[in-house]
């Protein structure tokens, strides 16, 4: 019996919407992870993207447990010396609600191309409303 592997020309990827309203981000990002990774399908291979489209839902309510509103910080560069910086979630959400959520996805994913062609297929809106329609994304309860 011979190993089946995945190519680009049989994949089949389908659409999917999550709504992440009252949802721990951690918990959220895993799932989202898996998706866009495709382990949640029987033609998983490694070295394939194999993983399905997902479309998040209301990105700027999403659920920090414990102090992580306040205590937790986003830590970057500028570039320049002296230049480190660094902003609370609680004003990074009032900010820019869609990259907490886009973050935590990016690091749950693979640190290559394959992880970055991954991320591509994650869309993540801060409201209800999605330019999606079309493609009948199928809804996912967290």
């Amino acid at each position: 019996m011979k190993s089946y592997m995945a190519n680009a020309e049989n994949i089949e990827r389908k659409w999917y919407v999550i709504d992440a309203e009252d949802v721990v981000l951690g918990r959220l990002a895993s799932e989202v992870a898996m998706i866009l990774e495709g382990k949640r399908k029987p033609t998983y291979t490694p070295h394939v993207d194999t993983g399905d489209y997902v479309i998040i839902l209301n990105a700027d309510k999403i659920k920090l447990t414990g102090n992580k509103w306040d205590e937790k910080m986003f830590t970057y560069h500028t570039g320049y010396p002296g230049g480190l910086k660094q902003v609370a979630y609680k004003d990074l959400v009032k900010k820019d609600p869609i990259k907490i959520v886009r973050l935590a996805v990016k690091g749950m994913l693979p640190k290559n191309k394959l992880g970055r062609a991954m991320m591509k297929k994650c869309k993540i809106y801060a409201g209800v409303e999605h330019p999606h329609e079309a493609q009948q994304p199928i809804e996912i309860k967290l």
